[in-house]
């Protein structure tokens, strides 16, 4: 990916160093992430995630160590990412004769706080509506390469891009309809109701990338292929599949690995806001 040029974003929160506390609550991809530590762990993935929740950490906040870090090139990444993103949106939403509302991004290690509660590096990427940041560990870069074997600097973004799309649906009125649906509806029902939101944030991660290929040229040979086998290796049936065995589409939280790849690949083919509205998402 031609990411070096790319303009980097003023709205990126370092908290590499520095700890957070309270409960953690797993929120955007957190549940995949969760499914895969039991995979590799043998634990029950029910088990992780009570502890997840219940788990408190002090709260403390430590001075972060001077000098440069390993992961410092993966942050300056991040922020050009983001910093394409808000690019991209403003330009669309300018379009449609709307100001773009830029989200705010966190990095943090091992554990901090956001409006949605604590966070743990275990939960991976995540957007939180209540204060309209999105959280990652860089940890996770590693995990995406390593355990979930989908490297490149294009899968990364394609995440990044997916917790952006996130709070573009947050602008747009979608969440909170979806929250509304909660305790009216049957818990399955809404399961896939939540289903159809994730994969709504993956065409929109698509929007993204065809608009930042239209106007800065970041692809390079190949790049395409690794947004699209991330989104294939974090699909709910291949998890599944390895975690326990078969499949179960009712409990599914953030689509198939077919679906995600159908999706992701829908919004950088158009680019067209209209192709993926939520009601048609399926």
């Amino acid at each position: 990916m031609r990411w070096q040029d790319l303009r980097r974003s003023g709205n990126v929160e370092d908290r590499r160093g520095m700890s957070g506390g309270g409960k953690v609550a797993v929120g955007g991809i957190g549940v995949i992430i969760v499914l895969a530590i039991g995979l590799l762990t043998g634990q029950d993935p029910s088990e992780i995630l009570a502890n997840l929740q219940g788990t408190q950490t002090n709260e403390a906040v430590e001075s972060r160590p001077p000098g440069p870090r390993p992961d410092d090139k993966t942050a300056d990444f991040v922020s050009a990412v983001l910093g394409s993103t808000e690019d991209v949106w403003a330009d669309i939403y300018t379009q449609n004769d709307a100001a773009y509302q830029k989200p705010k991004l966190q990095i943090f290690e091992n554990a901090t706080q956001s409006g949605c509660g604590g966070a743990s590096s275990a939960m991976g990427p995540f957007y939180c509506p209540a204060d309209q940041k999105v959280y990652i560990d860089l940890s996770f870069c590693d995990e995406l390469r390593d355990r979930f074997k989908a490297p490149g600097d294009f899968a990364v973004a394609y995440v990044v891009a997916h917790e952006v799309g996130h709070h573009v649906q947050n602008l747009m009125g979608i969440s909170e309809q979806l929250q509304q649906q909660r305790g009216r509806i049957s818990d399955a029902e809404y399961n896939k109701l939540s289903v159809k939101l994730e994969l709504q944030a993956d065409f929109l991660a698509g929007v993204w990338a065809n608009h930042a290929q239209q106007m800065s040229n970041i692809l390079e040979p190949g790049d395409l292929e690794a947004a699209l086998n991330a989104a294939n290796a974090i699909g709910d049936d291949k998890l599944q599949k390895e975690s326990q065995g078969y499949i179960v589409p009712d409990a599914f939280t953030h689509g198939s690995s077919k679906q995600r790849m159908y999706w992701f690949k829908k919004g950088f083919e158009t680019g067209d806001l209209s192709q993926g509205k939520y009601e048609d998402i399926e």
